[in-house]
């Protein structure tokens, strides 16, 4: 099944459109994308709806082709992570800018390449599908980036299926299992002085050294636990403040640290905040130091059977455009996956175009030829999954 119109330069324009709406999160800027996906599928007279829950002001996008069962959900995210420092940009973050083989953008990879090949699938499939062949679904979800229950709504809303297929970037490799992720952040409580009269107060930056240690001593003992498919737990310091801003003459009396902790399937976050708690109630009493700490973002990790039907069927349909796909393979992001397979019992995989690598980077970018052979790799799968059963 060949569609016609489909030629590079139909995939470079919708991805580049992508790539030049900002949708920052946070704060959580997805509005202007969800308002452009939803009327991009609305000019094709495809069925499509913008949900505002879980919340008004963020919506988000569900689109359904064809009738009947099985129903595949089609699932990508429409944020990305902030831009940072745009000087330190040689292409436009939101420029959409070609070079080559390759599109530059925040986003390109992560995943507007994702969102790009599910749209056109879309499209291709309500032009071919019969009445009673199957169902194909779309998410344009909302917060992935920061643990929203974007997809999570969705589902509720009755956006769900027998199979689905995150698209994240893996490089086409098929991911049946993902890590999750548990942050919280750590107050370190001291007492504030003046840096004239440091013996007056309580340094919490230095009071929270121990704290830190201590982490990185539970990450070596993290690493010790491995999966085979997505390698070892980690916990790891993502941010560390005190008192930045303030006063320069002020000894800062508080300090707040963010603790990562990458779970393993079959570890949960109850498990880890038992742990942590622990671990800070023994370093707090053993150097004298007074701590609290609390959740900020939660991904349970997820995991289907290796040889599932829907990991064989694209294994098999990518190993046709990529060698090196064949072998089983976990992710070691955390992915809306968790909320495809916990909340909704789906049979689903992680799997896209573009590089991992390329996610949150500076420069960020994705090959075109990787969103080509993704989508015949996309389209050709449904095509299979719809038509036959096992």
């Amino acid at each position: 099944m060949d569609p016609p119109g489909h030629d590079t330069e139909a995939f470079a324009t919708l991805l580049r459109e992508l790539v030049c709406i900002e949708s920052e999160n946070p704060p959580g800027n997805e509005a202007d994308c969800a308002r452009f996906v939803h009327d991009w599928f609305r000019e094709r007279e495809i069925d499509a709806e913008l949900l505002t829950e879980p919340y008004p002001d963020r919506p988000q996008v569900a689109a359904t082709v064809g009738s009947g069962e099985p129903t595949v959900v089609l699932n990508g995210h429409l944020d990305t992570v902030p831009v940072g420092d745009p000087a330190l940009w040689e292409h436009p973050p939101f420029g959409g800018e070609r070079v080559g083989d390759r599109i530059y953008g925040r986003g390109s990879a992560d995943m507007r390449a994702g969102l790009t090949i599910a749209m056109l699938a879309m499209a291709d499939l309500g032009e071919t599908l019969s009445p009673g062949d199957g169902t194909v679904v779309f998410h344009g979800a909302i917060g992935e980036e920061t643990g929203a229950p974007g997809t999570r709504a969705l589902l509720e809303a009755g956006y769900d299926g027998t199979y689905g297929v995150v698209l994240e970037p893996t490089d086409f490799r098929v991911a049946t299992r993902a890590k999750g992720l548990v942050c919280y952040t750590v107050t370190v409580h001291g007492e504030a002085s003046h840096a004239s009269r440091p013996d007056q107060g309580d340094n919490a930056v230095l009071l929270a050294q121990p704290v830190i240690d201590a982490i990185t001593d539970y990450d070596r003992r993290l690493r010790q636990r491995t999966d085979e498919l997505v390698g070892s737990a980690y916990a790891n310091v993502t941010e560390f403040a005190a008192d930045v801003g303030g006063n320069l003459g002020v000894l800062p009396g508080t300090a707040e640290l963010v603790l990562d902790r990458r779970l393993l399937p079959g570890e949960s976050a109850s498990d880890a905040e038992r742990e942590v708690a622990a671990l800070l109630d023994e370093v707090g009493t053993e150097h004298g130091v007074e701590l609290s700490f609390e959740q900020r973002q939660r991904y349970a990790p997820a995991a289907v059977p290796t040889d599932c039907r829907l990991a064989r069927l694209f294994r098999r349909h990518t190993s046709s455009y990529r060698s090196g796909v064949e072998a089983p393979w976990g992710i070691e992001a955390a992915t809306d996956v968790r909320n495809l397979v916990h909340d909704a019992g789906m049979e689903a995989i992680t799997w896209g175009p573009g590089s991992l690598a390329q996610a949150h980077t500076v420069d960020e970018s994705v090959g075109l030829t990787a969103v080509t052979d993704g989508y015949a790799v996309l389209r050709d799968a449904l095509v299979e999954l719809l038509s036959t059963e096992e």
